[in-house]
């Protein structure tokens, strides 16, 4: 009975788990040495943020590599009154932006180190397939 529930549970994929403090996210990434992938995303209104989710941070081959090399931070500006996030959260996003966003663009997606460090930026939808997006992250790997 255990093989059959270990069997079925390998059937289904574990999404990665976005986190929404970055600083929770740097101690974690401290403790396993893991750098830091931080998308900036407006989640309801913005086409490329929508598509870049989809196409390659929601793809199979992007989850796999995150959950065993990354710590994933989503810092989201929805719009729309339904998606607002609590005041607590825009203050964190916000706090982010001032740092690693400052103009404000939308999708931005950085890697960065334990420390911060700023190792790579995708400004917009990287035009490229899941397995090519993991492979630029691998290569900046420790």
């Amino acid at each position: 009975m255990k093989l059959l529930f270990v069997a079925l549970l390998g059937l289904f994929t574990i999404p990665a788990l976005w986190m929404e403090n970055f600083s929770e996210a740097q101690q974690q990434a401290k403790a396993t040495h893991k750098q830091i992938l931080i998308n900036f995303s407006g989640s309801d209104w913005c086409g490329p943020c929508i598509r870049l989710r989809k196409e390659i941070l929601e793809s199979e081959r992007f989850e796999q590599y995150a959950d065993q090399n990354l710590i994933l931070v989503r810092a989201d500006f929805p719009r729309q009154k339904k998606n607002q996030l609590t005041k607590e959260q825009v203050k964190l996003n916000e706090a982010l932006a001032e740092v690693y966003n400052k103009d404000g663009k939308f999708p931005y997606t950085l890697l960065v180190d334990e420390d911060g460090k700023v190792l790579k930026t995708w400004d917009g939808f990287p035009n490229e397939s899941p397995e090519a997006f993991v492979s630029e992250l691998d290569k900046l790997k420790k």
